[in-house]
């Protein structure tokens, strides 16, 4: 088991600042793990719920009952299987004095647990637990995170055949299982093709339009499939920044898959690292990799990032708010990164504090007026400072 601390104490600070924190991401991230290591050391009782369980479920039949007289630290795992939980942890967390905190873990946004973020509304804090990344997973996995993907057991499997094989069988329990019990009524060979249309689509603009003719629906429709894998932690879309420049800008979000492992997979790429240098979409891979790993490596809110794209071709990867200091970041799957026109003027007309080139190799080194290149293994450290001026 790989410890992930950091996310602990995050969880921890805000169990002391809300009565109700919500642990989402998508399935076999480490949530029920996590909710484990954070529950042997709280100072006080721990009671634990799993509506996957018919155990747990059946004594939860009464909530109200089930809950109201239990004291310290109560987790409930798969809340989303049950929405009718959400009105009566409101109830429950506007006690006069209480000392409890709910801590609930689902496989879903807060949007598609129906009732939940309204219900509580100002009680709750959410942390979303994404894959493992290179600090947790170690530099020296680098190439292996990649290849497999950042969900621990395709990461920790004995071979790249079996963490191959894990992730298809990941794929179809998530078609077959996950996303009839949210509630849609799809077919799963239909998200299954569209899922693997999106794969291909992964690094670029989303193009509603264009998806709808290839899929032979309307655009509404496949704004309607994209948001459920969004929402399911299965895509991440990345909105455009735009502001009063002078100049005409791209406002079109760009698509990745959350999950480097999952896009190998839907992209059908053999289980041995040369299928993957030797794939048309290994740009776009390395890309969407690198990009999340920049992200966590911040500690960033998703909701600061942007991507940025003029339409003369001038364009960021991504684009990071922190208060006041707006970093850039162009990735490059090189070790010898250059100093593009792009790239200046994405400095220039952005106002950037920096901009980093993220790359493939080994070295840091000072490429124009604050502009520098550094290598995806050092990131972490590297990132510590602005981390700290954040």
């Amino acid at each position: 088991m790989i410890e992930r601390p950091t996310h602990a104490d995050e969880i921890g600070a805000l169990l002391r600042e809300f009565p109700v924190v919500a642990i989402i991401g998508a399935r076999q991230t480490g949530k029920t793990t996590l909710a484990q290591a954070i529950g042997d050391r709280f100072g006080g009782a721990v009671h634990r719920f799993d509506l996957e369980d018919p155990r747990d479920d059946a004594r939860l039949a009464s909530p109200m009952l089930a809950l109201e007289a239990l004291a310290g630290l109560v987790i409930i795992d798969e809340v989303q299987r049950r929405p009718d939980l959400f009105p009566v942890l409101r109830v429950l967390a506007d006690r006069a004095g209480t000392r409890v905190r709910y801590l609930i873990l689902g496989s879903a946004a807060p949007e598609l647990v129906q009732g939940g973020g309204e219900s509580l509304a100002g009680r709750i804090a959410f942390h979303e637990l994404p894959g493992l990344d290179l600090a947790e997973a170690g530099t020296e996995q680098l190439d292996t995170l990649w290849q497999r993907g950042g969900l621990p057991r395709s990461l920790l499997a004995a071979s790249d055949t079996a963490s191959l094989r894990w992730r298809r069988e990941y794929i179809r329990a998530y078609l077959e299982r996950d996303i009839p019990a949210l509630g849609f009524r799809l077919a799963p060979a239909t998200l299954r093709r569209f899922w693997g249309m999106v794969a291909h689509y992964s690094g670029q603009l989303w193009s509603g339009a264009e998806l709808a003719r290839a899929f032979g629906v309307s655009e509404p429709t496949v704004r309607h499939y994209l948001d459920i894998l969004a929402a399911t932690c299965m895509v991440r879309v990345l909105p455009p920044w735009f502001e009063n420049v002078g100049k005409r800008q791209v406002k079109a979000p760009k698509i990745y898959l959350a999950d480097s492992g999952l896009l190998h997979a839907l992209l059908d790429i053999g289980p041995n690292r040369e299928a993957l240098l030797g794939h048309p979409r290994v740009g776009a891979s390395w890309e969407g990799f690198a990009l999340h790993q920049i992200v966590r490596a911040l500690n960033a809110d998703w909701r600061d990032c942007h991507h940025w794209r003029l339409h003369t071709g001038a364009e960021l990867d991504l684009l990071v708010t922190r208060g006041k200091r707006r970093l850039g970041f162009e990735i490059k799957r090189t070790d010898a990164p250059r100093v593009t026109p792009s790239m200046r003027s994405a400095r220039d007309v952005l106002r950037l504090d920096r901009l980093y080139v993220v790359h493939a190799g080994k070295d840091a080194w000072q490429m124009d007026e604050r502009i520098a290149a550094l290598p995806l293994a050092g990131l972490f450290e590297r990132m510590r400072g602005e981390r700290e001026r954040g």
